[in-house]
């Protein structure tokens, strides 16, 4: 019996926990710090195992790696090197959805020495992206061809249906991860010269980009592209370019929201208040005898009718609601209102938009390659995010657990042996792209 072991049971675990216990002679343990809900994806199948676990407690999440073939980490990125330490230390595979950090990168060479994978970016963004990605980067090298401009961007969204809150946004996953990313600076390299962009001016950079097909969206650049030119192979590119799709409206709002100061994960000094409009009214500075919405507007150099502050005011930041007690800093007070009002609701679809833009250069002609993926979550089943992020971890894991992946070390999924079966399974689902080609 393969053993499984599966950290953290939140809103996209339940297809890869599925995933796994449909495989013959696969036994998975999910532990979540609460068990009920590992309790709830393993829905009594006898050979899966919901364990109660608090990832602080470092003796009973080493015992449950030890008595593992392979890890899957859908904890916070946060704990993953603590998870591939342990993974090391008792020799057991590691998958995580997450992006390699610095010091993850770090281990590489402690697991090559005990023999072990630590396949990273096995998810969507990262995942797919790269997969597909390079599926095409490597077709068009055995062509003779060379790629001049690349442009990924992915997004993650209501379907059209289900798109009734005027931010145009719904959250299929916890929120709080959508919040700290709209704090990253960006860099890509455009037409050869490198643009970066900080964090609080991220939401200023976006562009109006129609998918054919799909509709228009806002583009925004998704942290730094630069090094994907040396990771794709993309010697010849003179651009390099990942972004982020949202629907129409998204980045004006978020903008002004950063400017308010409700990202900000610190405390707030001097602030006694305790309702949500409280602390908009101590994040601008205004008295209690001033209309609050108005001055906001004028804080923001907005008018009191314009639609950042409609949205602004749909959210609750001028309501009289009451802040949790048991959050300390407007993030995470941000974090649970957002949750209580644009959660993606019960019959609801989402849709997952991944579009890619590749200029190719042969030595006698030039074209123009796009390929998009179209993905609906599924009404009262498996939301598309939940399907697209995990599944084709959940096929790494088969893989490694069945010989068919043999490299050791750090790796995200660049390479032929592990993104072919994963996108031929995945097509097998329905999880599609479709490639068109313009000749330039």
């Amino acid at each position: 019996m393969k053993k499984v072991l599966v950290l953290g049971a939140g809103m996209v675990s339940r297809p890869l926990v599925r995933y796994l216990l449909d495989q013959p002679n696969y036994h998975v343990k999910m532990a979540s710090r609460t068990v009920s809900k590992a309790e709830k994806i393993i829905d009594s199948h006898e050979r899966g195992e919901a364990v109660a676990l608090n990832v602080l407690d470092d003796s009973t999440l080493e015992q449950l790696i030890s008595e593992s073939d392979v890890t899957v980490s859908l904890l916070p990125y946060n704990y993953h090197v603590k998870v591939a330490k342990l993974c090391i230390k008792h020799k057991k595979h590691l998958v995580t959805t997450s992006y390699v950090s610095d010091e993850m990168q770090k281990l590489n060479d402690q697991a090559k020495e005990v023999g072990i994978l630590l396949l990273n970016e096995s998810g969507l963004d990262p995942g797919i992206d790269h997969m597909s990605a390079m599926r095409i980067i490597h077709d068009v090298e055995m062509k003779g061809g060379k790629v001049v401009s690349f442009r990924s961007t992915t997004g993650a969204l209501p379907s059209y249906e289900a798109n009734n809150n005027p931010f145009g946004y719904k959250f299929s996953w916890a929120p709080r991860g959508v919040l700290l990313a709209s704090k990253n600076p960006s860099k890509w390299l455009e037409n050869g010269e490198e643009i970066s962009i900080p964090g609080e001016q991220l939401f200023e950079n976006y562009i109006l980009q129609d998918v054919p097909g799909v509709g228009t969206f806002e583009n925004y650049p998704n942290r730094n592209s630069v090094p994907y030119k040396e990771i794709y192979g993309l010697k010849d590119a003179k651009t390099v370019y990942r972004g982020t799709f949202r629907m129409t409206g998204w980045c004006e709002t978020m903008r002004k929201i950063v400017a308010l100061g409700w990202l900000s994960d610190e405390p707030v000094d001097g602030f006694s208040g305790k309702t949500y409009g409280d602390l908009t009214r101590h994040l601008i500075g205004v008295s209690s005898d001033e209309n609050l919405l108005k001055a906001t507007a004028i804080y923001l150099g907005l008018e009191p009718y314009s639609a950042v502050i409609k949205r602004l005011e749909w959210l609750g930041l001028f309501s009289d609601e009451l802040l949790p007690e048991k959050n300390y800093n407007p993030l995470d007070y941000l974090n649970i209102i957002t949750l209580k009002k644009m959660l993606l609701g019960e019959g609801e679809r989402d849709m997952i938009v991944m579009y890619h833009e590749i200029i190719v250069e042969y030595p006698s002609s030039k074209e123009y390659v796009t390929s998009t993926l179209v993905d609906y979550g599924i009404p009262h089943g498996d939301s598309s995010i939940a399907r697209t992020v995990t599944l084709p971890a959940a096929i790494a894991v088969k893989m490694i657990l069945e010989g068919i992946i043999n490299i050791t070390g750090i790796h995200i999924p660049v390479i032929p042996e592990i993104y072919d079966p994963i996108l031929d399974e995945l097509e097998g689902m329905g999880i599609k792209f479709n490639e068109e080609t313009e000749v330039l």
